[in-house]
């Protein structure tokens, strides 16, 4: 089979043997472009998953891959939520939160509750992660929340109990991925095999959710419990406001850890991202700084953190400054940004940021943005089911792909019809490889809400030693004398605002956007039957013997559903369109959702010979992907029925 290659991210085809013969990457690139010019290039989007291009990052203009490009994981671990206070066959009542009474609390969780995780799930965790997945990662994204809830008034939670449990989960890092010859070296951030990059929950501080401007005793604090993972020269940065960033590729791809807790709408310590006295302001402007000098520097970056943008008209987890702000600095630096890893919701899902709603009076504190919704103590299986709806609801008004080929190349009408629509299309999701919107993937949770849950990712690391960056030196110093300098003088302008500088125009589309070198390919998505693993350890029989374990869930590389060739933007904008449609394809419909309904003239044309209504057993237009996506955001915990009355898709 033929391979692609890419000429500024555009690809056209390259027989086995002429690759074979090209000695220099520059001349594929010239005969590239003059294949190019000759019959045109073909389009964008690859069909099938063999035909892995040869695809230009966006600080190189070439880079080299084949149909079975290299790919590295991720580990990306999520809410955990350790109890020490956990009793086995204890109470699930709420009240009793797995600590008192008599109940159906398991070995290693109460799963479908709302209590927290035993330390034997930790143990079990990290034990299947050194024995599965140890040798398999580059690096690690923890996302916090890393101490228990505070929902037992009899033991009411303390500062060392939150310490205590971040430092038991530093511990179990340790133990997976800690270096056995150099556990004692003066530089503590060389005791790991690989880079693990933490970051603030709201319940890793007390109160929960209150998080104080800078330098606080909780940032103090943490500065010495996670000062084997945060490097040297971050150290006065995340002191100042809880944030920092790691080169887990040197001079390639950095993670960055946002403090959300100072975006999030529940922290009344703080007010937004507006004004510059606040430290909402501040870190966006930290974040300019860095994402300006990864880009000067040829970089790439992961941002990651704890409470994700969710904004729906139930939900609406950020304040609306740092949600414009958020999505235009997303807009900017897309050339920058592979994408956003959040967990604290404990459902499996993604967002998409629309660039067009950004307004530059809410970010810049000018107006103030539309109604909050009512603030929630928690996030309940009914505001979550809201939730989910308002994001199909929003997404149904995505517009449909319309490829530009025509169906008959002798109809010129109908082919220049299609080519229209096609354009039209193109133009309505900011061009060819969507540049209207930004991803945010949120993924399930260790703590058994539901069932526990982690993801791998891969990423693509075709050629990764084409693109280095260039090795200039971070600019710490520059944002950390400005901030202090901002702060001494007491002077802050009400409505400052500093715009970032988007991409230049001759720069080809990030990795967010176009398949290349550390692109986002794919992720596995693993969880924990807690109901049958649970039930084997207490009624082991006699073989075989019971064990922990992780299974999979499912693969987007052979996801027929989803049906995600990539992780880029095109293929969730195409994702959530075909969620969001009521009305489904052919290839979408549930197959077995079979009722006794009445004809609808939605679903079904009438027969002309049809002389009265009547019913009969028929097909109804149920979408298998809203289906099958609600069904893994509970990672399979809830049966059909439950989804049905949450989700109501009777009436789809």
């Amino acid at each position: 089979m033929p391979r692609c290659a890419s000429v500024y991210g555009r690809p056209f085809l390259v027989d086995k043997e002429r690759m074979a013969e090209v000695d220099d990457i520059d001349d594929l690139r010239i005969e590239a472009q003059t294949t190019k010019r000759r019959s045109g290039h073909l389009s964008t989007r690859h069909t099938e998953s063999e035909d892995v291009a040869w695809q230009i990052s966006a600080h190189h203009r070439y880079a080299a891959c084949q149909s079975d490009a290299s790919m590295t994981p991720i580990n990306f671990r999520l809410d955990l939520h350790p109890d020490r206070f956990y009793s086995y066959a204890s109470s699930t009542a709420g009240a009793d939160a797995c600590h008192w009474g008599k109940g159906s609390a398991g070995i290693f969780g109460a799963e479908k509750t709302d209590c927290d995780s035993p330390i034997a799930l930790v143990n079990a965790t990290f034990q299947w992660i050194n024995d599965n997945l140890k040798d398999s990662i580059d690096f690690v994204v923890w996302t916090g929340d890393s101490a228990r809830h505070d929902n037992d008034e009899l033991i009411p939670r303390t500062e060392e109990q939150v310490i205590d449990l971040n430092s038991l989960l530093v511990q179990k890092f340790v133990e997976v991925f800690g270096k056995d010859d150099n556990i004692n070296d003066t530089d503590p951030t060389n005791d790991f095999t690989i880079p693990i990059v933490p970051n603030f929950g709201n319940n890793d501080i007390l109160p929960h959710n209150i998080f104080t401007k800078g330098p606080n005793r909780w940032t103090k604090t943490f500065a010495h419990v996670w000062r084997k993972f945060i490097p040297e020269e971050q150290r006065h940065a995340f002191e100042r406001g809880g944030w920092f960033f790691v080169d887990v590729i040197p001079n390639q791809l950095a993670v960055v850890s946002l403090n959300t807790l100072y975006f999030f709408d529940s922290n009344v310590a703080v007010n937004g991202c507006a004004k510059e006295s606040e430290p909402g302001y501040e870190h966006f402007e930290w974040l300019r700084i860095q994402l300006q000098f990864l880009r000067q520097r040829g970089m790439k970056a992961i941002l990651m953190g704890h409470v994700p943008p969710a904004r729906t008209k139930s939900k609406q987890s950020w304040d609306e400054t740092c949600w414009h702000k958020y999505a235009l600095w997303l807009q900017q630096y897309r050339d920058v940004v592979i994408g956003g890893l959040y967990g604290h919701m404990n459902i499996d899902h993604f967002m998409l940021q629309d660039g067009r709603q950004i307004d530059m009076r809410i970010l810049s504190g000018e107006v103030q943005g539309p109604a909050k919704p009512p603030k929630s103590t928690g996030f309940s299986i009914q505001s979550s089911a809201r939730y989910l709806t308002e994001l199909r609801r929003g997404w149904s008004q995505l517009p449909d792909e319309v490829e530009a080929e025509a169906i008959d190349a002798r109809d010129i009408s109908e082919a220049m019809r299609r080519k229209s629509k096609h354009e039209k299309f193109l133009d309505s999701i900011g061009g060819e490889w969507g540049e209207r919107y930004s991803a945010t993937l949120v993924g399930a949770s260790i703590v058994p809400n539901y069932y526990p849950a982690m993801r791998v990712f891969e990423y693509n690391t075709t050629a990764l030693h084409l693109t280095t960056g260039n090795g200039q030196p971070y600019p710490e110093q520059l944002s950390s004398a400005r901030s202090e300098k901002h702060r001494k003088s007491g002077k802050s302008k009400k409505h400052g605002f500093r715009k970032p500088k988007p991409p230049s125009k001759s720069s080809p589309p990030g990795p967010a956007y176009s398949p290349q070198t550390l692109s986002l390919l794919s992720y596995t998505q693993y969880f924990a039957n807690l109901t049958r693993i649970n039930a084997a350890f207490v009624s082991p029989g006699k073989s075989p013997t019971p064990r922990f374990n992780y299974e999979l869930e499912y693969d987007t590389r052979n996801d027929t559903i989803y049906g995600l060739s990539d992780l880029t933007l095109r293929s969730y904008i195409d994702l959530a369109a075909r969620i969001g449609k009521y009305k489904p394809g052919r290839d979408d419909l549930l197959s077995d959702a079979w009722e006794d309904v009445e004809d609808h003239p939605s679903m079904t044309k009438k027969k002309k010979h049809k002389k009265k209504k009547k019913h009969h057993k028929k097909r109804k237009a149920i979408n298998k992907l809203w289906y099958t996506f609600v069904n893994r955001a509970y990672v399979g915990a809830k049966d059909d029925e439950e989804l049905r009355d949450q989700f109501g898709f009777a009436e789809d």
